[in-house]
């Protein structure tokens, strides 16, 4: 068990060691699913020494799923939203990224956790098999260790957008899309990134109950 997380741990550290080269981006790739809520009654505007009121109760209105890529030497993401989170939006996904955002790409080098849908194999479930196998050729998939998707920077852009889109209600599919592409257009402008500093040799000592004796 030890040996497969220190394998597939070093695998990503090396991969966010390596200098930026355009023909092989190094894009890490997560999603999560969202609730879309509603109040029940409007919200008391702030006033001078009094903040906005938000009465407890609210509506469910549903549910939704984001998709994130986040290139880290690049300081770009991109976000896109789906009414659900299953193979198929998976699959448009990855074509997206081949087609539209990396198209002069040789391969994109994706880091992902092992989710059940995250396999190059949905592809050839939506898709007819030669442009599967077009699209296919264009990844390069690198999964995080189980237990370890913390080594996906992709999980630590989603942990900003909630802190600072997320914690409130959002009643919409429109809403939400008007929130996620002013947050993105936002940080992709002031080039913010992520600096990653946790090297193998940093694992080796500060993880080293991972490693044989």
């Amino acid at each position: 068990m030890n040996g497969e997380f220190v394998y597939h741990m070093e695998e990503v550290l090396d991969l966010y060691a390596e200098p930026y080269d355009p023909r092989r981006p190094v894009v890490c790739t997560d999603e999560r699913p969202c609730q879309l809520l509603a109040d029940v009654l409007e919200p008391l505007p702030m006033q001078p020494k009094r903040a906005r009121r938000i009465d407890h109760e609210y509506e469910r209105t549903g549910t939704c799923n984001l998709f994130i890529a986040f290139e880290p030497l690049q300081a770009w993401r991109q976000l896109k939203l789906t009414e659900r989170r299953t193979k198929a939006d998976f699959a448009q996904w990855l074509k997206e990224l081949a087609d539209f955002h990396f198209p002069e790409a040789e391969v994109i080098r994706l880091v992902l956790d092992n989710l059940n849908t995250h396999s190059l194999g949905c592809l050839y479930e939506v898709f007819d098999p030669a442009e599967a196998h077009r699209l296919a050729r264009k990844f390069e998939f690198h999964y995080t260790p189980k237990h370890g998707s913390w080594l996906n920077m992709a999980e630590l852009e989603f942990s900003i957008l909630v802190r600072q889109c997320l914690q409130q209600r959002i009643p919409s599919l429109e809403a939400m899309q008007a929130l996620i592409s002013a947050w993105q257009l936002r940080r992709n402008h002031l080039h913010s990134t992520i600096q990653w500093r946790f090297s193998v040799a940093h694992a080796r000592t500060k993880l080293a109950s991972l490693y044989p004796a």
